[in-house]
């Protein structure tokens, strides 16, 4: 870019439409760029909290089914004996509309009653890995 200015009549002259245009155009590239990386990292923090969310409602099911020598019937029943505080919202669907496995196992020799075993997402969705994350 030419950044000399020339002098008329005592005045600076300012910059040419072209250079204008030039800074505009790289400007509008980073921009999106940046935009692009944002987008990504909302993505993959979205994952992390289902990762995340999926953990912890799998042990507590593992957890409530030791302890009371029965199955969780519903994940309300994970709240109601102080498991989980909340149903966590799904962060894919922003729903609490997990998907859940019945079985008709029992998981120790002790265990009285079957139920919840596992639990998934709703959505059907692709993830970044290549998986749908109702299958994770």
């Amino acid at each position: 870019m030419n950044l000399k200015r020339a002098e008329r009549g005592g005045k600076c002259a300012g910059f040419t439409m072209i250079e204008l245009i030039m800074v505009i155009a790289i400007i509008s590239i980073l921009a999106s760029i940046a935009a692009m990386n944002y987008q990504h990292s909302i993505w993959r923090a979205r994952e992390a909290v289902l990762r995340n969310d999926l953990f912890t409602m799998r042990s507590s099911i593992d957890q409530y089914t030791l302890d009371k020598q029965a199955a969780p019937q519903s994940l309300q029943d994970l709240v109601e004996a102080g498991y989980i505080k909340a149903i966590p919202k799904d962060p894919i669907t922003t729903q609490t509309d997990w998907v859940t496995e019945q079985e008709d196992s029992l998981m120790a020799i002790d265990q009285t009653k079957p139920g919840i075993v596992d639990v998934h997402s709703a959505s059907s969705q692709v993830s970044s890995e290549g998986t749908a994350y109702n299958t994770w």
